[in-house]
C-alpha cells in the first residue's frame, strides 16, 4: 500500500483531522443519547394461531369436517413450512408455521393470504361452526402495564373507566397499541316464564319478534327548515335491564309489560373471559406497547407524565397501580451494559498505559472514543438500536478494535528509537503495516459473516452482533491509519537511546536483562 499513503496524507492535513475528531464526538453523542432502547432485538414471529370451534360436534366430526379441510387448504400457503393441529371437544387450534428463510418483509403478506384462504374456505364448512379467531401478532410487546382495580365498582364501570384511560393515553407520542386486558362481556337475560305466556296466549316466537322490533332503530323522516335540516329518529335502544323489563309489548290486540312474562338480568358472560387480578382482587388490565424504534425509557417517562395527569379524574374509590414497567427495566439492562461497556475501555486503556507507557497510551487511549462514536453515528444512521446484542457486540469488539492504533503507535515509536523522525515513522508504519492490519480486519470480520448471512428469527436476533463488530472494526482500521499516526506526531516522545559510552550501571543491567528474555522468547516462538 506504497501507491497512495494515508498517514502522510493526514500528516500534511492535521487540522482537518482534528475538524472531524470533533465533529465524530459531537454526532457519537447525540447519536447516543438518541439512539432507541430497548431489553432484546425485534424479531418477526413466523406462527399464527387459528381457532375454531363446531359447537356440539363430536373430536373426531371436528376433525373430518372442519380441521382437516382447513390444514389442507392451508398448506398450498406460498413459505408455508408445516402446520400441527389440536382438537379437544368441539374446538380446534390450528397452527401455522413459515418457512425460516422467509424474508421479515414477507411475513405480513402471507398472514394476509392466509386470512383469504380461510375465508375462502369458510363457506364449504358444515353449518354452525363458530370463528375463525386468528392471531398472529405474537411480536406486539406490551412493556407497561397499569392495573385499574375498586371493590365498590363493578367490571362494566371499571371497562369504562379503563376506556378512557385509553383514548387519552393514544395521544402519548410512540404509542403502538393499548389493550385491555380481563374485561368481561355483559349479557341481558331474559327468563320467560311460560305458565304467564300460555295464559296470555303468546308463544315464545311472537314475543322474540316483538323483543326484536322494539330494539330496532328505523329511519323517521326529516323536518326541512329555511336553515338546516332536522332528522326525525325513533329510538328503541335500551340502557338499562329495568328499561327492557318495563318494554311495552303490542301481542294479540293487547299491550303487555315485558316483565310481566319475564325476568330481565344483567349477568356477565359464562364461562368468562380470562380474568385480570390485581394484589388478590379483581382488576382490568391495561397493557401499552411501544412503535418499533422508540426510546423505551423515554418512551415510559411520557407514560408516566401523563397518567400522574390523569390520576386526578379518576372517581374516588378506584385505584390505578402499575404492573409491569419494562423502561425501568430497559434502562437498567442498558445501564449494566453501558457500565461494563466503559469498564471494558478502562480496562483496556489500563493495560495500553501499562505494556505501551503514558505517551503511548494516550495516543491509543484518545483513538477508542472517536471509533465508538463513529460506531455510534453508523448504528443511528443504520437503525440499530441500543439493547443487550448491540452493546454486547461493542464490549467484543473493544478488544479487537485498539489492536491495529497499538500496531501504528508501537511501530512509530520502534523507529523513533532507531532515530527516525516523527514524519517518517508515521509513514513507514502505515508503508509496513496497513495492508496486514487490513487482512487481519477482514479476517476476523468474515469470523461473524454466518450471522450476518444467516437467516429466520434468531438471526434477526443476533445480526446487529456481526454488523456492529464489523462496523467497529473497519472503522478501527481507518482510525489507525488516520488518526493515530496525526496523536503520535503530537504527543510521542522521540526517545533516541544513548551511546553505550553514556550508559548507567542501570542501564547495563536493563539491556542485559532483555536481551536475554528477547533470546528466550525468539527461540520460543520458533518452537
Amino acid at each position: 500500500m506504497k501507491q497512495f499513503n494515508l498517514a502522510e496524507w493526514a500528516l500534511k492535513h492535521k487540522s482537518i483531522i482534528y475538524y472531524f475528531m470533533a465533529v465524530l464526538l459531537t454526532f457519537g453523542i447525540f447519536s447516543y443519547n438518541h439512539m432507541g432502547r430497548m431489553e432484546d432485538p425485534d424479531f418477526t414471529m413466523r406462527t399464527m394461531v387459528v381457532g375454531v370451534a363446531w359447537p356440539g360436534a363430536s373430536p373426531q366430526e371436528m376433525s373430518d369436517q372442519v380441521t382437516d379441510k382447513l390444514e389442507e387448504k392451508l398448506r398450498d400457503l406460498p413459505g408455508v413450512d408445516y402446520t400441527k393441529s389440536f382438537t379437544d371437544g368441539s374446538k380446534s387450534v390450528i397452527y401455522i408455521n413459515l418457512k425460516e428463510n422467509l424474508p421479515s418483509d414477507k411475513i405480513r403478506p402471507a398472514w394476509e393470504e392466509a386470512r383469504n384462504m380461510i375465508n375462502d374456505e369458510w363457506k364449504s364448512l358444515p353449518q354452525g361452526v363458530q370463528g375463525p379467531t386468528i392471531n398472529d401478532r405474537f411480536d406486539d410487546v406490551y412493556g407497561i402495564i397499569y392495573a385499574i382495580s375498586g371493590d365498590e365498582f363493578s367490571y362494566e364501570e371499571k371497562r369504562q373507566q379503563a376506556e378512557d384511560l385509553k383514548r387519552q393515553l393514544l395521544s402519548v407520542p410512540n404509542v403502538k397499541k393499548i389493550s385491555l386486558i380481563g374485561v368481561q362481556q355483559q349479557t341481558l337475560n331474559v327468563t320467560i316464564n311460560k305458565d304467564k305466556l300460555a295464559s296470555y296466549k303468546i308463544s315464545t316466537q311472537q314475543l322474540l319478534t316483538a323483543i326484536k322490533q322494539q330494539s330496532m332503530m328505523v329511519p323517521a323522516g326529516m323536518i326541512t327548515t329555511d336553515t338546516n335540516n332536522v332528522y326525525l329518529r325513533v329510538n328503541g335502544l335500551f340502557d338499562s335491564p329495568q328499561a327492557v323489563q318495563d318494554m311495552p309489548i303490542r301481542i294479540n290486540n293487547q299491550t303487555l309489560r315485558l316483565g310481566d312474562m319475564a325476568d330481565v338480568t344483567m349477568t356477565y358472560q359464562d364461562p368468562s373471559n380470562p380474568q385480570f387480578y390485581y394484589e388478590g382482587k379483581p382488576a382490568i388490565g391495561i397493557a401499552i406497547s411501544m412503535d418499533a424504534g422508540a426510546n423505551n425509557v423515554e418512551f415510559g417517562e411520557a407514560i408516566d407524565k401523563k397518567l400522574a395527569e390523569l390520576k386526578k379524574t379518576i372517581p374516588a374509590g378506584l385505584e390505578l397501580n402499575q404492573v409491569s414497567n419494562q423502561p425501568h427495566i430497559v434502562k437498567e439492562s442498558i445501564g449494566d451494559f453501558s457500565q461494563s461497556l466503559f469498564e471494558a475501555i478502562a480496562i483496556v486503556l489500563l493495560v495500553s498505559f501499562a505494556s505501551l507507557g503514558l505517551r503511548t497510551g494516550v495516543v491509543v487511549a484518545l483513538t477508542i472514543p472517536v471509533v465508538v462514536s463513529t460506531t455510534f453515528i453508523l448504528m443511528y444512521e443504520n437503525g440499530i438500536y441500543l439493547h443487550k446484542v448491540s452493546l454486547g457486540a461493542l464490549i467484543l469488539a473493544l478488544g479487537l478494535l485498539v489492536d491495529d492504533a497499538i500496531i501504528v503507535v508501537e511501530m512509530m515509536s520502534v523507529k523513533l528509537e532507531e532515530g527516525w523522525g516523527h514524519f517518517k515513522s508515521a509513514t513507514f508504519a502505515y508503508e509496513s503495516t496497513a495492508f496486514p492490519m487490513l487482512s487481519g480486519t477482514l479476517i476476523t470480520c468474515a469470523g461473524f459473516l454466518p450471522l450476518a448471512l444467516a437467516q429466520g428469527m434468531v438471526a434477526e436476533f443476533t445480526k446487529s452482533l456481526s454488523i456492529v463488530v464489523f462496523m467497529a472494526l473497519i472503522l478501527s482500521w481507518f482510525a489507525s491509519v488516520l488518526v493515530s499516526p496525526v496523536l503520535g506526531y503530537k504527543i510521542i516522545e522521540n526517545k533516541a537511546p544513548k551511546p553505550e559510552s553514556e550508559w548507567t550501571k542501570r542501564d547495563r543491567i536493563m539491556h542485559k536483562l532483555n536481551v536475554t528474555f528477547y533470546d528466550k522468547f525468539e527461540k520460543l516462538l520458533h518452537w
